[in-house]
This record gives structure tokens, sequence and C-alpha cells, in this order.
């Protein structure tokens, strides 16, 4: 199962819509679109993504350790734009 049928059937899991995910990711529906046709998620797309639909994130690494993935995690030129953008 490719990733972008993975987010898609997360998104059925949970109730929500692409152009939710969109509105979300501050894209539009058509950029959504090409994302899922092309399979071009960006780590950062992923974290959000994760965080949109409530679930974790995280790197395996063996049984015992599981390193997560957060909002936290994206990089301070992003969070400093989003920052902006809402004052």
């Amino acid at each position: 199962m490719s990733v972008s049928e993975k987010i898609k059937s997360m998104l059925k899991l949970k109730s929500k819509k692409n152009k939710d995910l969109a509105n979300y990711l501050s894209i539009t529906p058509q950029s959504m679109r090409n994302k899922f046709a092309r399979g071009s998620f960006s780590a950062e797309d992923l974290i959000k993504i994760s965080e949109f639909l409530g679930c974790k994130l995280y790197f395996d690494v063996g049984e015992e350790i599981r390193i997560p993935l957060t909002l936290d995690d994206l990089r301070i030129d992003e969070q400093l734009t989003q920052n902006i953008d809402m004052e």
C-alpha cells in the first residue's frame, strides 16, 4: 500500500475529507490531489498530516525505542512564518 493510499485510508477512518486536509496544509484542493497522485509528501507534510489525523508518526528503532516526530520538529523558519501569519 502506497503512502497516498495509507493517508486516504486514515482520512476515511477519521471521517475527514481531502479538502479539509488541503485547508489544514494551506494548499489548494488541486495541489492536494497532485500530492496524492504523485505520492509527493515531504516529511513536514507527513508530520502535519499525522497531527491533523490525531495519529503518531515516529521512527521505530527496535522493540523498545520509538522516536516521535511532531510539529516541534519542523524547521524554525517555517514556524516563524506560521507565527507571523497568525498575528
